[in-house]
């Protein structure tokens, strides 16, 4: 089996669980999803239970309380364990019976905005793992997390950040190390409606700087690093479509009339675009469902539907780029231009047709 060669953080929501559902089972493979988990039901679990042979994916539970409900190899599904540096010893003695339970392996998750006590103080940290899950580096991936990085100076000052932490990795056999960010602003509910709006993707841009490392690339998908950063109140029609380098956000109010009218005008608006896809509708599951509101085939769905087709397109999207042979196909080393403003946490970024990049 192939290993993957992408390992995107997400939301273990309906949307982005659905979006992993429908993957094909060449792409499946190619994938490690790390899936934050903020709630446990029995939705959640069904999905996992649900998602295509060949794709494995490892579980955060660092967000629910420490109770055995959440003990990974009580859900009965196939996973990996995701473990921070800071877990409680019963925690981590839990989620080593989870990786031998299954693929003997667990994911060890160091964020770069938390973990920053200095090599030796990471050293201690990396072998009290270890040693309480009954664990070896070689067992390990390790997930290098920049978090939330969504602006030129945020790339700037989380490379050094990385690259410190890449060095200490360097003491360590991981059986692999992979860099993760996430470019998506706090919120979209700001950026004007009814127009695309084109929104650099500074986690591609910030891996990029660090190809020299040879190092796995990771996201936050088409979601901010931040926690519930999204206000849950808004409900336009809104896809977030990612393309080389950025994201054109739509947020569709237009004509004013039923979410059905307004929805299949979005995607008009995407599948007549010059980044619509040569393979249109085969591209991904989420393009087909696209492409069907176009012709008005279906209804507008939910936010939580349109999260899932973002996710499917964004993760063929990401899988296409990766596989792309010829390294200046890839993101080279960034570096701001004169005339780039920061766009800071609010998100000024460009509009309409414009494409012209950081850099």
């Amino acid at each position: 089996m192939a290993e993957p060669v992408y390992r995107p953080i997400l939301v273990g929501r309906r949307g982005e669980l659905e979006a992993l559902v429908h993957l094909d089972e060449t792409s499946a493979p190619l994938l490690a999803p790390v899936l934050d988990v903020r709630a446990i039901d029995a939705c959640t679990v069904d999905l996992l239970g649900r998602l295509p042979s060949g794709l494995l994916p490892a579980v955060d539970v660092t967000a629910l309380p420490d109770v055995p409900e959440s003990e990974l190899v009580r859900w009965g599904v196939p996973l990996v364990p995701v473990i921070g540096l800071a877990e409680s010893d019963r925690r981590l003695v839990a989620h080593g019976v989870a990786a031998r339970a299954y693929a003997r392996r667990a994911v060890v998750r160091l964020r770069t905005g938390q973990d920053r006590a200095g090599a030796d103080a990471t050293t201690t940290a990396a072998e009290r793992v270890w040693r309480l899950a009954r664990l070896v580096p070689e067992q390990c991936d390790l997930l290098v997390d920049a978090g939330d990085v969504c602006c030129p100076a945020d790339v700037r000052i989380a490379e050094p950040r990385v690259r410190r932490l890449l060095e200490w990795a360097r003491r360590h056999a991981w059986r692999s190390v992979t860099v993760a960010a996430g470019g998506m602003p706090p919120t979209v509910a700001r950026l004007p409606v009814d127009e695309p709006v084109r929104v650099d993707r500074y986690d591609w841009q910030l891996w990029g700087r660090l190809t020299d490392l040879d190092v796995g690339y990771g996201d936050y998908g088409v979601s901010c690093a931040l926690p519930d950063a999204d206000s849950p109140g808004d409900r336009l029609p809104t896809l977030r479509y990612t393309v080389d380098g950025a994201w054109w956000i739509l947020r569709w109010s237009r004509r004013g009339g039923r979410g059905d009218e307004r929805f299949a005008d979005l995607c008009r608006t995407v599948v007549s675009a010059p980044y619509w896809p040569p393979t249109g509708a085969a591209f991904s599951w989420g393009d087909h469902e696209i492409l069907r509101r176009a012709r008005r085939g279906a209804g507008a769905g939910s936010p939580t539907n349109w999260t899932a087709w973002s996710t499917s397109h964004h993760l063929a999207h990401v899988l296409g780029a990766l596989s792309r042979p010829a390294r200046d196909e890839r993101p080279g080393p960034w570096r701001a231009g004169h005339d780039t403003p920061e766009r800071g946490r609010s998100g000024r970024p460009q509009r309409g047709g414009e494409t012209r990049r950081a850099g």
